[in-house]
């Protein structure tokens, strides 16, 4: 996967069944562009959403794994089609140099302008930010300020609330977990429910 093809927003998928995950992959009709999905390793059957996920959706959505901490995560998510990987940590060298060998984008977190340089010098393509509103939007336009232009994302709080306020002060790509759908939306498999949640999140973005 390219950078250039990594969408705006990633659906945290902490948790879900695989039931919910499919409903929110097929919410995604229209959006996948915008949209990519992130299944978290701690999430029960999360290889098993990944690898459906891709078997179903793979032609047109972006599928990938979030809350990798180790190699052997790693690999297990590549191996079931994950096209990039996040965690809430930094990756070790192991990681990043797996990760490249196959076309996966890396995607560490970290907290101060010295961890973001160091994953980048690293390899990463993207750095989250986590947690994004513990150090607030104007975290984003400051680092950049000395470092230049970076490729961040916010994870961690983010919501609709918040989301156009992080957009305008330099953050490229933002996360969202349990504030992206309505629970009860999520609960009944909603799609139609689901597709207005993440037209929401667009008609942001498109007001900037």
């Amino acid at each position: 996967m390219e950078l250039s093809e990594y969408p705006t927003f990633t659906v945290i998928m902490r948790g879900y069944t695989p039931a919910q995950a499919d409903a929110i992959m097929q919410a995604m009709a229209g959006f996948e562009n915008q949209f990519g999905v992130e299944v978290t390793m701690n999430t029960p059957h999360a290889l098993e959403i990944i690898e459906n996920g891709n078997a179903s959706y793979g032609d047109r959505i972006n599928i990938g794994a979030g809350t990798v901490t180790t190699l052997d995560e790693a690999k297990a998510a590549i191996a079931k089609g994950a096209k990039f990987m996040l965690s809430p940590i930094e990756f070790t060298d192991d990681i990043f140099a797996y990760a490249k060998a196959h076309d996966v984008i890396t995607v560490p977190a970290a907290m101060t302008p010295t961890e973001v340089h160091d994953m980048f010098e690293k390899g990463a393509e993207i750095v989250k930010i986590f947690p994004a509103t513990t150090v607030g939007s104007g975290f984003f336009k400051a680092i950049q300020a000395p470092l230049g232009k970076l490729s961040l994302m916010a994870v961690g709080g983010v919501s609709l609330e918040n989301a156009k306020d992080l957009l305008t002060h330099g953050t490229s790509y933002l996360g969202i977990g349990s504030k992206m759908f309505n629970a009860e939306d999520l609960a009944n498999r909603d799609v139609t429910g689901l597709a207005a949640s993440m037209q929401a999140f667009v008609d942001v973005k498109n007001e900037l």
